[in-house]
């Protein structure tokens, strides 16, 4: 019997223009509808802010476009400080396309642009940059040089441009305010279910896959995609956890795994202790299937926490602890066992 819980084929994908630059960007004949802000994460809170952009493109027929930052300002203001990527400039593009953004415009930001006073910043970002008809942003935004501007600041400029504003309060959860550095807190606890809850889905890694130790394959029976992440990745506190995998690009695949469709993984962070390895990598043991995987890019995605990172006395221990994280690692992802 193959396998339960495994989805069919990945969904359509939503074509969704990338701006890098302000030449890049093509400002349709209705003006566009712009959510405004950070947005890694695209977390619940996020998702209020889209929502109500994308509402009011199609009220006034205008197209929904999502305004974000890269690099991170804090990055370019106080450099070495860059907080951990929970979602990178492609996949925020992804979501919001699912979401139904049309376009987003990765603002490429340095020092020049921070040195910006919030009218030049409104005059060159949504007037002449994007033809913006409506902003909306969260109660916390703030623009221009020294964050001068807030969103009273930004209800008085744009109403004199003829740019309607919405600011939407923050969403809170559990007494809590829902942000990107909640989550990041919660991945640092290896609460990945609480992430999940705040991001509104899984926390997701993506890279390439790599050669690792060799050992899981090699001598332990359980060999694993090592993935190779871009720097500032926001990975979970090392661990054991129950996810996903998805091999993201569309090759022709030596062996039973498929392209864009998502399989249980048991998946380790962190270093090996056993072996007395200092290298930190994220491995995913995908269970009952065997691909060669060298150099594709892939992902995996955080469901539950199985069990801390521990150091064994012996191989033995350690393969019996093993064969315990893959049948929690079933349940939790309600899989059955191996095809027989």
């Amino acid at each position: 019997m193959r396998p339960a819980g495994l989805s069919g084929p990945a969904r359509k994908v939503v074509a969704v223009q990338l701006w890098r630059t302000f030449d890049e960007i093509v400002i349709p004949d209705g003006g566009t509808s712009v959510a405004l802000g950070v947005f890694d994460g695209l977390h619940r809170g996020h998702r209020g802010l889209v929502d109500h952009a994308v509402k009011t493109g199609r009220e006034l027929g205008a197209s929904p476009v999502l305004v974000t930052f890269d690099p991170h300002p804090v990055e370019v203001i106080r450099p070495g400080t860059h907080p951990l990527v929970l979602t990178p400039l492609e996949r925020r593009a992804e979501l919001a396309g699912e979401f139904g953004i049309d376009a987003v415009f990765a603002l490429p930001f340095d020092t020049d642009m921070a040195s910006w006073e919030p009218d030049e910043f409104i005059d060159r970002v949504l007037v002449r940059g994007l033809g913006a008809r409506s902003v909306t942003v969260g109660s916390n935004f703030t623009f221009g040089r020294r964050a001068a501007g807030t969103p009273e600041t930004l209800r008085e400029l744009c109403a004199e441009r003829g740019i309607a504003v919405k600011v939407m309060d923050l969403l809170e959860s559990g007494g809590e305010t829902v942000s990107s550095s909640r989550v990041r807190r919660l991945l640092s606890e290896s609460d990945v279910a609480g992430a999940a809850s705040i991001l509104g889905r899984p926390h997701r890694v993506s890279g390439v896959v790599v050669h690792g130790a060799g050992r899981g394959g090699r001598d332990l029976g359980y060999p694993t995609a090592n993935l190779d992440l871009p720097e500032y990745t926001a990975v979970p506190v090392d661990g054991v956890y129950a996810g996903w995998f998805t091999l993201l690009d569309a090759q022709a695949v030596d062996g039973s795994i498929v392209a864009g469709r998502r399989y249980p993984a048991a998946i380790s962070v962190g270093t090996n202790p056993t072996f007395g390895d200092t290298v930190r990598s994220v491995e995913a043991f995908v269970l009952d299937e065997t691909a060669d995987l060298y150099g594709r890019v892939a992902a995996v995605d955080f469901v539950d926490h199985v069990r801390d990172m521990e150091k064994f006395t012996s191989v033995d221990e350690l393969l019996v602890a093993m064969g315990r994280d893959v049948a929690r690692t079933r349940a939790v992802l309600g899989v059955d066992g191996a095809p027989e």
